[in-house]
């Protein structure tokens, strides 16, 4: 069956989400868009997911445990996890290589957690966006070691991104699915850039306002709607 999807959002948790992507706002906005599949993919860190799948569970719509990792060749990485314990366990791995650094909400703006009622439970006092010293294999690595998968974030980008970084996509590292940003068309992207189309391609929304995230117009064609069977088809199988 085709499903819908928009797997790249931002809570406020994020210093760049706006004040208004509260888990509830999100989860709302998304079933009224008609969305499917969603994953809330915040800075190096999950700690609004938990809120996101309980507000998720009473609106038809899956919620994919998810985080945007940074890595330390300053790289997005999209991490999609096949449940809420294995998303915080690499979230505590990049915790552990994140700089030391404080947030200064007055700069980069606060990152709020909530619980499921869009109650306030604290804030991240860690600054989020920044590199991790983790490098990109290690990070793909570590994500399918749980049983999920990596993505390279925004590739068409000029920045953060995986051929801006790098120049190119290193075969080695075996990724099976890549994002391109909402500015691109997916099908020319791909023939201009010889080698793209043996990827599974995503264009979400990188959404950090709640009327950025995605139309119905993004599908995956999958046996089942559960994440199991969305991580399958980005994982290629």
């Amino acid at each position: 069956m085709r499903y819908y999807i928009d797997l790249h959002i931002h809570s406020a948790l994020s210093p760049c989400g706006d004040e208004d992507m509260t888990p509830n706002n999100i989860v709302n906005m998304a079933a009224l868009k008609g969305l499917d599949f969603i994953a809330v993919t915040d800075h190096n860190a999950v700690g609004n997911t938990q809120a996101i799948m309980e507000c998720a569970q009473d609106k038809g719509i899956i919620a994919v445990p998810g985080m945007e990792v940074q890595t330390s060749e300053e790289v997005h990485v999209l991490c999609l996890f096949p449940d809420l314990e294995s998303a915080v366990e690499i979230e505590n791995l990049v915790q552990r290589h994140l700089p030391a650094f404080k947030n200064r909400p007055d700069i980069f703006g606060p990152q709020v957690l909530y619980n499921s009622k869009d109650e306030v439970i604290g804030y991240e006092d860690k600054l989020l966006v920044t590199a991790t010293a983790l490098p990109i294999h290690r990070i793909k690595y570590e994500v399918e070691k749980v049983g999920g998968v990596a993505i390279p974030a925004h590739i068409d980008k000029n920045s953060f991104s995986i051929i801006s970084n790098l120049g190119f996509i290193p075969d080695e590292l075996g990724f099976t699915a890549v994002e391109v940003s909402k500015r691109v068309d997916k099908k020319e992207y791909a023939r201009q850039n010889p080698g793209i189309e043996k990827y599974r391609i995503l264009c979400n929304s990188d959404a950090h306002y709640l009327w950025d995230i995605s139309e119905p117009d993004e599908f995956v064609e999958l046996e089942e709607k559960t994440i199991v069977s969305l991580l399958k088809y980005l994982k290629g199988m």
